[in-house]
């Protein structure tokens, strides 16, 4: 089944709280939260108040990102870089050099994480020239691609690196990156927003439509094997969100291509991902 995703990416100063729990109620596998706010913070309190869903930051430093996985039960992520990433950074040990790669990438031992602390590395990977380390160090990959032919070459040379840099291809989540505007309501997509793929905006790909025909593209790209899934990031998140979950998710869920229960308790579970195992260098 797919794996999906959204932004609750709400002004600063609202609560995310009550978009997590929407999200919690459709089975989505994590929620992301970025901005200039306390964002380790946001997610936390909506930690306390859900039991499943994923929680990512994507605009956090590593510490942050391994205190809220704990507190969440093994729930948390965050964005990693290449850029980003130094000594005890999120786990990593070593640093990245553009030419080369980390020296060691792995669960380091100065960061004091448990086994229930292993937060789940989510790598933008919108610029090939990151694949490399996408490949090498990421649980999940956000590629922004504009039909199920790019996104396909996208997954496959993704897959084909971690394996080069000896990783399972299967450790890596290969998720396309899409934002959604569902003011639409139940209208057919706006032409060449659905069917085919997207449409190139200034954020990115764009669907523009009604929740029925984003769930025919999501569900058209995973069957086509182009990706794993969607990280979906809503125009106006509490309308979008709500549209998303209780039409798109729920054609999905009806359909059987979408759960309708967690299986697990922890975002990695959700996944399917077991923790990260080193690369080889």
């Amino acid at each position: 089944m797919p794996h999906l995703a959204a932004a609750v990416d709400v002004p600063e100063g609202e609560d995310c709280a009550e978009l997590v729990g929407l999200a919690e109620r459709g089975g989505l596998d994590f929620v992301t939260l970025g901005g200039a706010g306390d964002v380790v913070g946001a997610l936390a309190e909506a930690a306390a108040v859900t039991r499943r869903v994923g929680l990512v930051a994507m605009s956090v430093e590593g510490a942050g990102v391994v205190g809220l996985d704990r507190v969440s039960g093994g729930r948390g992520g965050g964005l990693v870089s290449a850029e980003g990433c130094g000594s005890g950074y999120f786990g990593f040990s070593g640093a990245f050099s553009g030419a080369g790669a980390f020296p060691e990438a792995r669960v380091a031992s100065g960061t004091g994480l448990s086994p229930g602390a292993c937060p789940l590395r989510v790598v933008d990977a919108g610029d090939p020239a990151v694949w490399g380390f996408a490949a090498r160090y990421g649980d999940v990959a956000l590629v922004r691609v504009a039909g199920t032919g790019e996104a396909r070459a996208a997954r496959e040379r993704l897959r084909a690196l971690a394996g080069e840099a000896g990783r399972d291809p299967d450790a890596l989540r290969v998720l396309a990156a899409l934002v959604i505007d569902l003011g639409d309501g139940e209208r057919a997509a706006v032409p060449g927003h659905g069917g085919g793929g997207p449409r190139a905006s200034a954020r990115g790909p764009s669907y523009r439509g009604g929740p029925v025909d984003l769930a025919e593209l999501i569900a058209g790209w995973y069957r086509e094997g182009a990706v794993d899934g969607f990280h979906l990031t809503p125009v106006e998140p509490r309308r979008d969100l709500e549209r998303l979950v209780n039409g798109t998710v729920a054609l999905l869920q009806h359909r059987g291509l979408f759960r309708t229960f967690y299986p697990g308790a922890t975002l990695r579970e959700h996944l399917g991902l077991g923790r990260p195992v080193q690369a080889s260098r």
